[in-house]
């Protein structure tokens, strides 16, 4: 845990975006993530506690589409790495995508069925309205995410944009939290969905105004069979996936189920969910510059995430503590001040893994890699649905009761203190063994430097 940065960037090429492009970019991120964010916040909670679908089935439901999620994501992302289209390979779906993606957004939040009348049709009309909408999803995100580590090449140049995105993404994510159950109660749920959707549409739009693709690289000729087993022996890849799927299982956790946490636990207005996620979200926004300039230009990546997971295991701790609104704010700022750091090195590190990709095969294959870590990520998704059916079936929650039981508040007490803490810090002990660190990590950026230069004349290192 003890390379330093400088090490990494003195073989690394040169920056070639300006300031102007890394906020376009950083903007984009604002409605790539803010449609997921009131999904992973609010969606949960609208279908059962809104529209009286029963926990069980919604849990079910959403682990089955997160199996679909996890095998969609590769192929999509198989795909748009062979196709390329006049604007290029990711652009145009970020381009003409996002209004199919944004629609079906905000048709989730206009479901014509009520759970107490006809639960069966509710179910049909939620689980078929997120497989379309996942899909969409997959293909727009992973074109954003994939076109990172080809526009940002060197390690300062990435930690810079990335900083700027979680600038963008804390917006989305305060936004995302603070606002649904305010627009939902007051104008209605459906046009608290068709506000997001419009509002995410246009940060695209406006982002992908300063986006550029680099030239055609080499074709990509491996079958999608082939593709598979390369990832599935690539320890890198495997090591880091496996790590951010149990961090993952924090925040998302965290999303799901601090709404419940705050009604049935604390016992306090639900309206203060939006405080508390802001408070932790804010946090990690004030802090990335901070992680950047006396962490992350410090050490290398690998150094960087696991002082920012341990950060994050440490601050989970006080939840199992808090009884109000002020106790839970000040463990939300420990968490958000660890937050700041993983969300900084999320991107860093899989584009690590991509370079070293390029590297082994002579082809940049961004999307194909994006898509499998999502689809991996994905199963935290399952493990946090899963969870949460278990937890609330044993604690006796039924969304039908107009009185919970109290044995409610100590289930979701469970739910929101032992799941994250122990997500993220497995997450530090598999991130121990990511080999892509030290003198590893420095030739693999020499030779990264030495291949593109044989491939295309004139390519200035640092």
């Amino acid at each position: 845990m003890t390379t330093a940065t400088t090490d990494i960037t003195q073989s690394e090429p040169q920056a070639r975006t300006s300031q102007f492009q890394r906020w376009m970019f950083g903007g984009a991120m604002m409605g790539i993530t803010m449609p997921g964010q009131v999904f992973g916040v609010s969606l949960l909670f609208f279908y059962t506690d809104v529209k009286h679908l029963p926990p069980s089935w919604a849990a079910i439901a959403l682990t089955i589409y997160a199996i679909y999620n996890a095998v969609n994501n590769p192929l999509i992302g198989y795909w748009q790495d062979r196709t390329r289209f006049r604007l290029g390979r990711r652009i145009p779906w970020l381009r003409y995508g996002s209004v199919p993606f944004l629609v079906t957004f905000a048709a989730l939040w206009l479901a014509p069925f009520d759970g107490n009348d006809d639960p069966v049709s509710l179910l049909i009309y939620f689980f078929v309205t997120i497989v379309i909408y996942d899909g969409f999803n997959s293909a727009v995100g992973n074109s954003y995410y994939a076109l990172l580590p080809e526009m940002f090449v060197n390690y300062r140049e990435r930690t810079d944009v990335a900083a700027k995105m979680m600038i963008f993404l804390t917006v989305a994510l305060l936004l995302g939290v603070a606002l649904p159950p305010v627009i939902g109660d007051r104008l209605g749920w459906g046009t608290m969905g068709t506000i997001f959707a419009g509002i995410s549409l246009v940060a695209i739009l406006i982002g992908q105004t300063g986006m550029v693709e680099a030239a055609k690289t080499q074709e990509q000729t491996m079958s999608f069979t082939g593709a598979l087993r390369h990832l599935a022996t690539n320890r890198s890849f495997l090591t880091l996936t496996f790590a951010q799927t149990l961090r993952f299982v924090t925040t998302n956790s965290m999303a799901t189920g601090m709404a419940f946490f705050v009604k049935y636990t604390l016992k306090i207005d639900g309206a203060q969910t939006g405080i508390i996620l802001a408070t932790a979200f804010i946090v990690s926004a004030i802090m990335l510059y901070p992680w950047r300039q006396l962490i992350a230009n410090r050490y290398e990546p690998r150094t960087t995430g696991l002082i920012a997971y341990a950060t994050v295991t440490v601050g989970m701790v006080p939840l199992w503590f808090v009884t109000d609104l002020t106790t839970t704010i000040a463990a939300a700022v420990l968490i958000g001040v660890g937050f700041a750091g993983i969300f900084l090195m999320d991107n860093m590190l899989i584009s690590d893994v991509i370079d070293e990709d390029e590297v082994r095969t002579g082809t940049r294959r961004e999307a194909m890699y994006v898509g499998m870590n999502g689809m991996v990520i994905t199963l935290s998704t399952a493990i946090v649905f899963v969870a949460f059916g278990l937890i609330s079936s044993i604690y006796g929650y039924d969304a039908s009761l107009a009185q919970q039981p109290a044995s409610v508040g100590d289930g979701f007490r469970i739910f929101m203190a032992l799941l994250p803490c122990a997500g993220c810090a497995m997450a530090f002990l598999v991130l121990q063994t990511y080999p892509l660190h030290g003198e590893r990590l420095r030739e693999m950026k020499r030779e990264l430097v030495r291949l593109r230069t044989r491939r295309t004349p004139g390519f200035v290192n640092q």
